[in-house]
């Protein structure tokens, strides 16, 4: 070959591969994933593939679940059909919004219920022999699944899959038996806890924050991100009854961050992620089998605030803008009634509340800065500051132990929790289920004789330790246990829990 046609040949080659077209993520789409996911991406055998329903998958995350599938799922991996430029670009395809903005309407609502067992027609009795009021349910993230565990025992007593990505944890009815469970593509779930069967499902949304439970045990409430509604639906069947998009005064729209069952004053309260309001919706209004309007009352804030603790009664909202401002706000009066010295950014949902001093105290971790801060409920004064491994997500405690337990899971120091005397206010011990693994998340017994814990990894495990020696007592493999619910601590408003 001369130099001539040497060179030649070799420009035509790179002059293919400078115009060589890049992947068509649309198209790949449609060939390989529309079938389980949707022409539009909301959702059809397999979960919605939105911006908004994998906000939480790291980028690495879903492009290995591109590429090997899911295990224990009908997730097939792609690594053998497509090139490693295919799934990058399918990956960044799916991050991106689609062409056309995803409606979620009444009728796709009603259309979308599935009955999976006729009310009426299961046991009035658990069928099982343990205390059903202190079962655990643990939400196990990896494969998406629950297991309901024995809290006597401290065993699992029954294992079932779940919708993908549940959020906001399970909610309760007041009896225990049922259990309502939110995904984060908007499926609804109901499931008898005594019977160990899902009853009934409706999708409310496309992207769902969470929901509530009436304490008279009649309704439902979902709160939406996409879209910016408030759905309704009866307790017993999960069928639709009301749905609100959610506007202020002005029309301006808003996503609900989180929707709360206030049972004191019979009431749903609505925390706004885009408004400065929250909004009151009474439950116990009109007649019986009546669904209740979807009328709030609406209170005014200085600022937006969508993170919530309430006091034991609900009268008093402490609220935490982003930013980290803070204000307590009088629910009867419909105004704010003090500051809150806060710094950094609490995670005021996820507080506590004990006995100190003759006063009742609320403990917030910090999603930002490696402190608890403790507040005196009667003066709203910051009354103490503790000193932690870094910013933690949860607070635990229990009305039977002395102690609270927090982690410092958004810190270097994830796998460690600390133990805190609530009347010294002083760390006194610690524990690390597995150096170097993400260990959070404390649940009690029902006695507050045991305390569970997180290994919140794929090959994690559910420790539990002796709430009084801080001695681990036993260790269960599970696949990303992110939470676990003891019946009887949330159905009794525990103060040492979330509601």
């Amino acid at each position: 070959m001369t130099l001539r046609l040497l060179l030649a040949c070799c420009s035509l080659a790179v002059a293919t591969l400078a115009t060589a077209a890049p992947p068509d993520a649309p198209a790949l789409y449609r060939q390989q994933c529309a079938s389980c996911h949707g022409t539009d991406r909301l959702g059809a055998m397999g979960p919605a593939l939105l911006p908004q329903s994998l906000e939480r998958l790291k980028p690495a995350e879903l492009l290995a679940t591109i590429r090997d599938g899911r295990p224990a799922t009908q997730m097939a991996g792609f690594a053998a059909t497509l090139s490693a430029a295919d799934i990058d670009a399918l990956a960044t395809f799916l991050r991106s919004d689609p062409p056309s903005p995803p409606h979620w309407r009444d009728s796709d609502i009603r259309a979308s219920r599935i009955v999976h067992v006729r009310p009426g027609s299961l046991p009035d009795r658990p069928q099982f022999r343990a205390d059903p009021a202190n079962l655990f349910l643990v939400v196990e993230a990896g494969s998406h699944h629950v297991t309901v565990l024995d809290g006597d025992t401290l065993e699992p007593i029954h294992r079932f899959q779940s919708r993908f990505a549940l959020h906001g944890g399970p909610k309760y009815s007041r009896d225990g038996r049922y259990v309502y469970f939110a995904s984060r593509d908007g499926w609804i779930s109901k499931y008898d806890l005594w019977n160990l069967k899902t009853v009934a499902e409706i999708r409310a949304g496309l992207n769902t924050r969470n929901l509530a439970v009436s304490d008279d045990g009649r309704w439902v409430l979902v709160g939406n991100y996409l879209p910016n509604t408030l759905v309704l639906l009866d307790a017993r069947t999960l069928e639709l009854r009301r749905s609100l998009t959610v506007r202020g005064t002005d029309g301006a729209p808003s996503r609900v961050s989180a929707v709360y069952d206030a049972a004191p004053r019979g009431s749903f309260i609505v925390a706004l992620k885009d408004l400065a309001e929250v909004w009151e919706i009474p439950y116990r209004n009109g007649r019986a089998g009546t669904a209740p309007q979807l009328a709030p009352r609406r209170i005014a804030f200085d600022d937006v605030l969508d993170d919530f603790f309430f006091d034991q009664s609900y009268r008093h909202i402490l609220g935490a803008s982003r930013s980290g401002r803070g204000q307590v706000i009088d629910l009867d009066a419909g105004r704010k009634v003090a500051d809150l010295a806060l710094s950094g950014m609490p995670h005021l949902g996820s507080g506590i509340t004990w006995q100190r001093d003759g006063h009742d105290v609320m403990a917030s971790p910090n999603l930002k800065d490696g402190r608890i801060s403790v507040i005196d409920m009667q003066n709203w004064q910051t009354v103490g500051e503790i000193a932690t491994n870094g910013p933690g997500f949860f607070i635990r405690s229990h009305e039977r132990t002395p102690y609270a337990w927090t982690d410092a899971m958004m810190s270097p120091r994830r796998d460690t929790l600390q133990i805190i005397d609530k009347q010294s206010l002083a760390v006194v011990g610690s524990v690390t289920p597995s150096p170097g693994r993400t260990a959070a998340h404390v649940e009690f017994t029902r006695d507050g004789k045991y305390a569970l814990v997180s290994v919140m990894e794929r090959d994690g495990a559910l420790v539990v330790y002796d709430a009084a020696t801080f001695r681990e007592i036993k260790r269960l493999p599970m696949d990303k246990p992110i939470g676990k619910y003891n019946v009887f601590n949330k159905t009794t408003r525990s103060s040492g829990t979330s509601h």
